[in-house]
């Protein structure tokens, strides 16, 4: 995989992602704080979000639960006040390679791809829900650009359903374990994920880690096990409002994890003595079992944010089911994306709303 000048193998070094997310809070100077704190902590690239809430949101979209503890209480509204306009993503991704750091967005809605295009971006990244919105991976997959994939609360059916369909771009795509909690405990880890993928994914594709834990090892212990990109939350204060500060990093902790993550690439001695050996990773609880299985932990993030086939506009009963009259919305609760060219054709059994999640019931 290449990522512009950067080669990423299974034996590279760390290719070390700060997602700022969403921790600008919509503000183009807090972005522009974050790239220079990535720069001087060492990370290879920064990672943005494109997404629109009205876009994104069907009428039945709900707030995670680490959502409500971070204080939000409108899931629209907290969206809508973290958008960042394109204008000033394109400003944030200029800055970011003047001072040579890859620029990596996701993209949350199909229709945004081609927005997403006009800022050049290094490479695209897919949010761990988005692993069976097949259609979105397919658009980001063809524009040609290096493509990640999350796999948080995804289970390896799902993962392998998703490396089938990108098999066409193999060598440009990468896969991260992930666990969707935010933070995630040290010991719900389930770095045992890291080795397991490795042996489950063509030997074309690297692993990594997106990392929601709050601790500056895990990178590390990751790395000894095999992963050669790692993603973490960067942000100028854990205690700033918003759902992603306190699973995030600050500048000087962020640092500390490039520097033990390059270390445990260098010198294996390194991990060991953070308490973990890498010939028996088991005994470790932040490393568990070598296997890929969605934890209890992550139920809530899979149910809310992962999107499900709504209707873009009113569906008559009894009409044909046109492509253009469907669209993909939070929450996972209706019928799955990748049903959606099984759906295209169907009748609907009833009046369908603009805004509505399908179900299977609804057609005929």
């Amino acid at each position: 995989m290449r990522i512009a000048d950067t080669t990423i193998s299974r034996s590279s070094p760390p290719y070390i992602i700060a997602e700022i997310g969403v921790n600008h809070d919509a503000q183009l100077s807090r972005a522009i704080e974050l790239i220079d704190a990535a720069a001087q902590a060492g990370a290879s690239a920064v990672k943005f979000q494109l997404f629109r809430a009205d876009m994104l949101l069907s009428r039945a979209a709900l707030l995670a639960n680490y959502q409500s503890a971070a204080g939000e209480t409108d899931p629209i509204k907290m969206l809508q006040r973290l958008e960042l306009p394109t204008s000033a993503l394109a400003e944030a991704r200029h800055h970011a390679a003047a001072i040579n750091l890859q620029f990596i967005i996701t993209v949350f809605s199909l229709p945004l791809v081609e927005q997403a295009e006009l800022l050049e971006p290094d490479a695209y990244k897919s949010a761990s829900p988005d692993i069976i919105h097949h259609p979105l991976l397919t658009a980001m997959s063809i524009t040609g650009r290096p493509l990640i994939v999350s796999t948080g609360a995804a289970n390896m059916s799902e993962i392998s359903a998703a490396a089938e369909l990108l098999q066409p771009a193999q060598s440009q795509t990468a896969f991260l374990h992930c666990v969707s909690a935010y933070p995630t405990p040290p010991d719900s880890a389930a770095l045992g994920a890291i080795p397991y993928l490795l042996d489950q994914l063509p030997v074309e594709i690297p692993v990594g880690y997106s990392d929601h834990t709050a601790e500056t090892s895990t990178g590390s212990i990751a790395v000894a096990l095999g992963a050669t990109i790692l993603e973490k939350h960067l942000t100028y204060s854990r205690t700033a409002q918003g759902p992603d500060h306190a699973a995030s990093l600050e500048p000087d902790q962020f640092a500390e994890y490039v520097s033990l993550a390059n270390a445990a690439h260098a010198d294996r001695e390194s991990v060991r003595a953070l308490g973990v050996d890498p010939d028996e990773p088991s005994a470790d609880p932040r490393v568990g079992p070598r296997t890929k299985r969605v934890l209890e932990i992550e139920q809530d993030v899979r149910n809310v944010s992962r999107q499900s086939i709504a209707a873009a506009r009113h569906i008559r009963a009894e009409s044909v089911i046109e492509a253009s009259d469907l669209c993909f919305q939070r929450p996972g609760t209706g019928l799955n994306p990748t049903s959606f060219s099984a759906t295209v054709g169907r009748r609907a059994r009833r009046t369908i709303e603009s805004g509505e999640l399908l179900a299977e019931s609804d057609l005929l």
